[in-house]
C-alpha cells in the first residue's frame, strides 16, 4: 500500500506511471476473481485505494496550479 507522505514526494510523470500500473494490476485482479483464481481478495480494495489516493493528488496539483 502506498504511503500518501510518499506519493507527495513523486513527481507528475512518476504518479502518471504508478497509477497506469495500478491500473493495470485492477484489471488483471477482476479477471483472476472471475475465474476464482484471486489469491488475495484483500488486494482488490488495496488497489482501488491506491489509485484513488494518486487520483485526489492529482486533483489537488491540478487545483493548486490553477489557483496559482
Amino acid at each position: 500500500m502506498a504511503n500518501t507522505a510518499d506519493l507527495r514526494a513523486k513527481s507528475e510523470d512518476q504518479l502518471a506511471a504508478d497509477l497506469a500500473d495500478l491500473k493495470r494490476e485492477a484489471f488483471n485482479l477482476r479477471f483472476q476473481a472471475a475465474t476464482n483464481q484471486l489469491e488475495r481478495p484483500a488486494r482488490i480494495k488495496e488497489v482501488r485505494r491506491d489509485i484513488a489516493r494518486i487520483k485526489t493528488l492529482q486533483a489537488e496539483r491540478t487545483s493548486a496550479a490553477v489557483k496559482a
